[in-house]
């Protein structure tokens, strides 16, 4: 048994251009499936969907054609011009949900189980899912 490590190259995808440290002996078996060209397992696996997805037969290199359209157009629309206004709005969103949604605090649904304890039992669950009183939900309005 040899203590020598491996030999690692760099490798960088034909598709999306990720850059990988791989042995040479993985590059090549990669290339052989690919058609002579490297990509990485996320892409690899992409091909393998194109292929699935196409409905009829395709080769691996338009399959291989397509993923790296699909990539190109991807990298070239970029990131979303204003990405802050949308998420204020989804916050704002989650939060009046959150608001305007019935919930019991655990001191509240603590008193009701214990009231209903000596009454029988039976509308601890309905007092327990009734809203107790809140400023909040008529100050985020």
């Amino acid at each position: 048994m040899s203590d020598k490590a491996p030999e690692v190259i760099s490798a960088a995808c034909a598709c999306c251009g990720l850059t990988e440290d791989c042995t040479p002996e993985y590059i090549e078996s990669v290339r052989e499936q690919f058609g002579g060209r490297w990509v990485c397992g996320l892409c690899g696996e992409a091909i393998e969907d194109e292929i699935g997805r196409a409905g009829r037969w395709i080769s691996i290199d338009e399959a291989l054609s397509r993923h790296t359209s699909f990539s190109e157009r991807f990298r070239a629309a970029g990131p979303p011009v204003d990405t802050v206004e949308p998420m204020i709005a989804a916050m704002r969103q989650l939060l009046r949900r959150s608001l305007d949604s019935p919930r019991a605090t655990a001191s509240s649904t603590r008193r009701s189980v214990e009231e209903d304890a000596g009454e029988g039992g039976g509308t601890a669950a309905r007092r327990s899912l009734a809203r107790p009183s809140s400023y909040l939900s008529t100050a985020a309005r």
